[in-house]
């Protein structure tokens, strides 16, 4: 009798370990549960991908619904992300996250000298700047203009094919402090700018100024008007 007293704690114990297995967890346990797999996650979480981590009998998709409702108002919330979820930053404080910061950029010479005859021959054909350089432009050059927002596209020329044209836009006159392109400056201004290396581009000439070197005679004047 006495060792059958003994013995029941201890089924019961056993009995009980074997039925927690089966029995899902309360449901605030469940909510941190979720919680702590959507911030450790770095990609958004479905639903399937959490009952599947879960013990067995979890319900993650009403989990979600009190946890939801549980981080409104707070810095972070869970929000969904197309069929999963995941844990981001409140809308109204986004700007906390940002950090502004200058980016230095060197323009490469062929960039400097196909800005420059956009500048000076606006509006300027991709086929007219070819031939005033005498070499062809690449797409990643005028791309990186464009990025900068130095040059756009402008009118289409009346000639066959129809060709799309380029001019430097209000951002390009605004950082060099110009009104309109008729403004533009000379050689010298635009090296001091530093727009122009300290070398002669092929025939340039502007103006009232002298030309620097013999070797490119017989080019393109880039900036003759």
């Amino acid at each position: 009798m006495s060792d059958e007293l003994d013995q029941e704690p201890v089924a019961t114990r056993r009995a009980d370990t074997e039925r927690s297995l089966f029995e899902a967890p309360p449901m605030g346990e469940q909510e941190r549960m979720v919680e702590a797999i959507l911030f450790a996650s770095a990609e958004p979480v479905t639903v399937a991908e959490l009952t599947a981590r879960l013990p067995h009998g979890a319900d993650p998709a009403e989990a979600l619904v009190h946890l939801r409702k549980r981080y409104e108002g707070r810095g972070v919330r869970v929000v969904k992300v197309g069929d999963a979820w995941a844990i981001r930053t409140a809308p109204d404080l986004g700007y906390l996250m940002q950090k502004e910061t200058v980016e230095t950029r060197k323009l490469s010479r062929a960039a400097i000298e196909t800005l420059a005859i956009i500048a000076y021959h606006q509006p300027v054909t991709r086929a007219e700047i070819e031939e005033i350089r005498g070499v062809s432009v690449s797409r990643g050059t005028v791309d990186q203009l464009i990025e900068m927002e130095w040059i756009r596209f402008g009118r289409r020329k009346m000639s066959p094919g129809r060709p799309v044209t380029f001019v430097v836009t209000q951002g390009f006159l605004d950082h060099f402090g110009l009104e309109s392109a008729r403004d533009l400056p000379g050689l010298k201004e635009l090296r001091a700018a530093g727009l122009l290396e300290n070398r002669p581009l092929p025939g340039v000439q502007v103006e009232g100024e002298e030309d620097e070197s013999d070797e490119d005679e017989g080019q393109s004047e880039l900036f003759e008007e």
